[in-house]
């Protein structure tokens, strides 16, 4: 490996992951790593392209020996992996907090859009190797007793295939992950959101799809101090006129009748409908007025959160992550975390250079950032700086192609149905009234 590309590679790995922001954790005392050195070589590792996790951990060794102050004495594989899966949690808190500040400080332009902080929330899932200990792990409940139930033996090979649930808090202004959380295949995407929370630093404005609904989990985003944008569909009635708050158009509510039996108030929505599609699009927001976010701000805004399902395309294939390759439980978490940390910083990195070159943080390549990054840690002579800042994809608009005219034989979907909406009842504003006398 050249000494300039030593010295680039150093340079990002040490911007990415500084020595001190892990503080006073330590290791054992007769540990050869540091966490400074394992976070380098499993950065490395989960960067790398070989077919194997060994082969990766392998050739990320040689590429941390070459570098400065890189790690000399490496230990196996399994006690890498051993050491890694005992300290993954506190590492990596140590690393997503050390992004989550270099995006507010880097990309600072990008952080809030249309004055909002900005995330897109939705939940995909990600295959893993067929052992018994992955099936027992990662099955929903579901799966795990339908086997009496099955017929064929090959049937019941191909559906107990496990998945991991993988649901991304996604920042929309950068297009990077937040933060994330995973489990079983039938785990809640919402119970995921909830418990990522915690990691925003200020009220957010959380932005998702027909997924997220529910009085409840609505209240409980309220009631952490964030607002939400949400695609409502069939599976939500609304009421309209109910006279709880001011009265104005678009103002519907939330509350179902179990609500209004427990005395609990209506959930207050402003109800926005985005045409120009095949189909409209029913948005409801806790945002009330138009002063904070208009209705365009607000399409556009919804618009935006389709960059999370383009994230997961570029980490399902681009990253090679569509299958992961741990056969342990434990051992797929770290492989899932660590990917989706690697791809992140690399990502990072390539916008903070971009930014200071006057390109917009949008246009970044993941397949070039990939592509070069893994050039030198090959050991090709690059300026790998210049070449991540100019990781870019073209600005060329793209036409249909005329292939996609053809007649189809499946249905064209009709688009989503259109959520109920119902005039308030006499009772519900009797009782809204009262709940808002003691409210006032």
């Amino acid at each position: 490996m050249p000494h300039q590309d030593q010295a680039g590679l150093a340079n990002a790995l040490d911007w990415l992951a500084a020595p001190t922001m892990f503080g006073r954790y330590t290791f054992r005392s007769d540990c050869v790593w540091t966490p400074w050195s394992l976070v380098r070589v499993t950065l490395l590792w989960a960067w790398g392209e070989e077919s194997t996790l060994t082969d990766r951990y392998a050739a990320a060794g040689e590429i941390t020996r070459r570098l400065p102050d890189g790690q000399r004495e490496l230990v196996s594989y399994q006690a890498f992996l051993k050491l890694l899966a005992r300290h993954s949690g506190a590492l990596l808190f140590a690393l997503l907090s050390m992004l989550q500040r270099r995006l507010q400080q880097d990309l600072a332009g990008c952080y809030r859009v249309s004055g909002m902080l900005a995330f897109g929330v939705d939940g995909t899932r990600v295959e893993l190797p067929r052992t018994a200990a992955n099936q027992q792990a990662f099955a929903s409940p579901t799966c795990r007793t339908r086997k009496r139930g099955r017929r064929r033996r090959a049937a019941y090979k191909k559906a107990a295939n496990p998945q991991a649930w993988l649901t991304t808090l996604w920042h929309v202004g950068s297009g990077l992950p937040w933060m994330w959380r995973h489990g079983p295949s039938g785990s809640s995407e919402r119970e995921h959101l909830l418990e990522m929370l915690a990691s925003l630093p200020e009220p957010a404005l959380l932005t998702a799809d027909a997924g997220f609904v529910g009085y409840d989990f609505w209240r409980r985003l309220q009631e952490a101090g964030h607002d939400f944008l949400i695609r409502v569909g069939a599976n939500v009635t609304l009421i309209k006129q109910l006279g709880y708050f001011r009265e104005q158009e678009g103002r519907v509510y939330l509350w179902p009748d179990k609500s209004a039996r427990k005395r609990q108030p209506p959930i207050v929505l402003r109800l926005v409908i985005a045409q120009g599609g095949k189909r409209p699009v029913y948005l409801v927001t806790s945002v009330l007025t138009k002063s904070r976010l208009t209705d365009k701000q607000v399409i556009e805004l919804y618009r935006a959160r389709w960059g999370v399902e383009v994230f997961y395309r570029s980490f399902k294939q681009t990253f090679a992550r569509r299958k992961l390759r741990s056969g342990s439980p434990v051992n797929a978490g770290v492989e899932l975390d660590w990917s989706l940390a690697a791809l992140t910083a690399a990502c990072l990195y390539a916008k903070k250079l971009q930014v200071d070159h006057g390109e917009s943080p949008q246009r970044t390549s993941v397949a070039g950032v990939l592509r070069v990054l893994r050039q030198a840690m090959r050991g090709v002579a690059i300026e790998l700086p210049a070449r991540l800042a100019h990781a870019l994809i073209d600005a060329y608009q793209r036409q249909n192609k005329a292939s996609r005219d053809y007649p189809k034989k499946k249905p064209k979907y009709s688009g989503a149905t259109p959520p109920k909406i119902l005039k308030a009842t006499k009772l519900q504003v009797q009782t809204a009234n009262q709940l808002r006398g003691l409210t006032a």
